[in-house]
């Protein structure tokens, strides 16, 4: 028995060693279990971004403070700028920069949601000869940086409402440039002119998981479109990402024509979830006011989706 007895008292000891030295924990800290768990910081199902060139910082170190002192959660990072060049002038191809962008991001808690090929607003992505590079070259820094969704406007040379002919073109080198993504297993995200049934056509006709729906309000609202039956159109699968603003004038807040609580309604009752990127919106009487414009609709965003 007197072994017995000793492994008992052995065990006994050990838990009430260990019961008091949670007790001791705790107390010293002076801070109760559930607020440790309570302070871990909250994941929404709706995150606020902002464009870095939007805020005059493409591709600049610096985007990432006036990010956070935005308020945002995240900034789109753009791959630089295009031209008449064979690809972007993406500083981020040198592995130094690259990494102190990544240290910036994690310094300041933010994410980078994307990256952004704002070029192609002014450049054709159906014509120029060496698009297969420049979507290599994306994808690449996406793969290097563990960014997962890419931003390619189709712009004004790739409208295909008032250039249909280049349909074809354009489809094609939109499942090339799917097959390069899937590779990488990274999505890329268009934006179109075209109304959300057409577009729904146009990613059947690529046939890719990793071609998507960039959505942009803005789009949808100045073609006097129905913006919430867009949405539902295109669904929760289609959506990779939003452009949630609309054109400049006004702050969200102030644009009648734009009601923010009934998109959140309708993306809730899709099932959808993701980046919020604010583009434009800004107050035309004070266009250049960069903390006064994404600040106030960073704020009314957070209201609206985080609430």
């Amino acid at each position: 028995m007197q072994p017995q007895s000793k492994a008992f008292g052995s065990a006994f000891s050990r838990r009430r060693f260990l019961a008091s030295s949670t007790a001791v924990l705790v107390g010293a800290t002076n801070f109760p279990i559930r607020d440790l768990i309570a302070a871990e910081p909250t994941r929404h199902r709706y995150r606020i971004a902002v464009c870095d060139w939007m805020i005059l910082k493409r591709q600049k170190l610096g985007a990432f403070q006036l990010t956070k002192d935005i308020g945002a959660d995240g900034v789109e990072v753009d791959m630089g700028g295009l031209g008449e060049r064979e690809t972007f002038d993406n500083q981020l191809a040198k592995p130094e920069v690259r990494e102190e962008f990544l240290a910036k991001a994690r310094e300041l808690n933010l994410d980078i949601c994307s990256l952004a090929m704002s070029g192609f607003y002014a450049q054709s992505f159906a014509e120029r000869p060496t698009v297969p590079r420049m979507m290599q070259d994306c994808i690449d820094t996406m793969k290097a940086m563990s960014v997962k969704v890419a931003f390619l406007p189709l712009g004004v040379r790739g409208d295909l409402v008032k250039h249909p002919e280049l349909r074809p073109a354009i489809v094609e080198r939109l499942k090339a440039a799917g097959a390069q993504a899937e590779k990488a297993g990274v999505v890329i995200g268009v934006e179109t002119a075209l109304a959300a049934k057409d577009e729904v056509k146009l990613l059947a006709d690529i046939g890719s998981p990793a071609i998507k729906s960039y959505f942009n309000f803005a789009n949808a609202l100045q073609t006097g479109r129905d913006l919430l039956a867009e949405l539902r159109t295109l669904g929760k699968e289609r959506i990779c990402q939003i452009h949630c603003t609309d054109e400049d004038g006004v702050w969200l807040e102030n644009n009648k024509r734009l009601d923010l609580p009934a998109v959140k309604k309708v993306l809730d009752e899709m099932g959808w979830s993701g980046w919020l990127v604010i583009e434009r919106s800004r107050d035309a009487k004070n266009g250049r006011d960069v903390k006064g414009n994404f600040g106030a609709n960073t704020r009314y965003l957070k209201k609206v989706f985080q609430s």
